[in-house]
């Protein structure tokens, strides 16, 4: 059965200085791992005409750069590698569940650094291509009285992404465990408290069939939707701040 008395992630281990270790650093840095040797193994033997995984991988990186283009301009087209980097991460962190394992997401430490860094990126591409100044008057438009009313929309754009990334996921773990508890307690009734076995391994049967349409929306389609859903809303607003200064004017 699941433990649904503990919501946050475990902690591996807590040090003097405050700092924790816990399940979602050691996840994240399963992920960053995975993909790492993906991207070794994909783009090693590369050859002048395509062939085999070679061919997967420029159909990926062609739709990721078509996608940031699309979005966010030719003008952006720098970003594609962080932003390739930004889905694939989400959509493996998010899809830990389907393993048996805590998504990365499901830890709203995880989704503010995630929502921290693009509020970063936003930011620092601002005050780049603006200036100072052009930022400042940015933040004035149309009346000057509207900069306090920006700062706080600037502020709560990374807030408010964070935590829809985080409850959605969140959301899913939770429903998932209560459906698994359920159906274990129903098949201990069933069988009169006597679970069904093969040697030492228990067989809540129930577990297995019922929740696979569950498992889908939960531990691979709404994933997926959310890595779509934070990425693009990533590009949009990094877009929005990468202007020139004749647009600006």
């Amino acid at each position: 059965m699941e433990d649904l008395t503990h919501v946050g992630p475990k902690i591996f281990a807590k040090f003097d200085n405050g700092l924790y270790i816990t399940e979602t650093v050691v996840a994240a840095v399963i992920v960053a791992v995975i993909l790492v040797i993906l991207t070794l193994w994909l783009s090693s033997g590369l050859q002048q005409v395509p062939k085999g995984k070679q061919v997967l991988a420029e159909m990926a990186v062609k739709g990721i750069y078509d996608l940031v283009t699309g979005t966010m301009g030719k003008h952006c087209e720098k970003f594609a590698p962080y932003i390739g980097t930004l889905f694939m991460f989400l959509i493996l962190g998010n899809m830990l569940g389907l393993f048996g394992f805590r998504p990365t997401t499901a830890d709203v430490n995880m989704t503010f650094a995630l929502g921290g860094f693009t509020f970063i990126l936003i930011q620092y591409n601002g005050f780049k291509t603006m200036g100072f100044k052009g930022k400042l008057k940015h933040m004035c438009e149309p009346l000057p009285f509207m900069f306090p009313l920006k700062v706080i929309e600037e502020i709560s754009f990374p807030i408010s992404l964070s935590f829809r990334l985080f409850g959605n996921i969140l959301g899913g773990v939770i429903i998932m465990a209560l459906i698994k508890n359920g159906l274990y307690g129903l098949t201990e009734k069933l069988f009169g408290g006597h679970m069904p076995s093969v040697g030492e391994f228990h067989l809540p049967f129930l577990q297995a069939v019922i929740p696979l349409p569950a498992n889908f929306f939960f531990d691979m389609f709404e994933p997926v939707l959310q890595a779509f859903i934070f990425t693009m809303l990533t590009m949009v607003f990094v877009g929005m701040a990468v202007v020139t200064h004749e647009s600006h004017e």
